[in-house]
């Protein structure tokens, strides 16, 4: 029979082990959270980027044109409102995450802050959304405007 081979390391404690585990879990847990939180943090500087092109590449340039039978506002609604807002949410989640440890960083507040404002702008624009759909379709159906319409678009590329 031969001989077995005696372990020289004491065996861990099972509540040890336990602790471990979850000091783990806890670990990548927060680097989730930190991993989401940048990102919508990113979403939101994006987002912001798009209407600010949106409204000097295209807004803008249509309403300088000033053509009677195109509704600029009509087909953009509270565009620039919403801007705005994404704006100030941008700046509250930044303000809420900057030199903060990222166990303290508590942005469900912000939401909580911005929820009446965030619900006011985007009832408007979701009312007019399909006004303003169907606003296009008809703007497309005119070649001058439609043409108008794709210049702008164009100097987004």
């Amino acid at each position: 029979m031969a001989p077995q081979a005696v372990s020289s390391t004491p065996a861990t404690p099972p509540q040890e082990d336990e602790e471990e585990e979850e000091e783990e879990v806890s670990r990548r847990m927060m680097a989730r959270r930190v991993k989401i939180i940048a990102e919508l943090l990113q979403t939101e500087k994006d987002y912001i980027s798009d209407l600010d092109l949106c409204i000097k590449e295209v807004i803008q340039p249509l309403r300088n044109m000033q053509i009677a039978r195109f509704d600029v506002d009509g087909l953009f609604s509270n565009i620039e409102l919403v801007h705005q807002l994404s704006a100030k949410l941008l700046s509250l989640l930044e303000e809420a995450t900057t030199d903060v440890e990222p166990p303290m960083q508590i942005i469900g507040e912000v939401f909580l802050q911005i929820k009446g404002p965030l619900e006011d702008t985007y009832k408007i624009y979701c009312y007019h959304h399909d006004d303003a759909h169907t606003m296009l379709e008809y703007y497309e159906k005119d070649e001058e405007l439609k043409q108008h319409l794709r210049d702008c678009v164009q100097s987004l590329k």
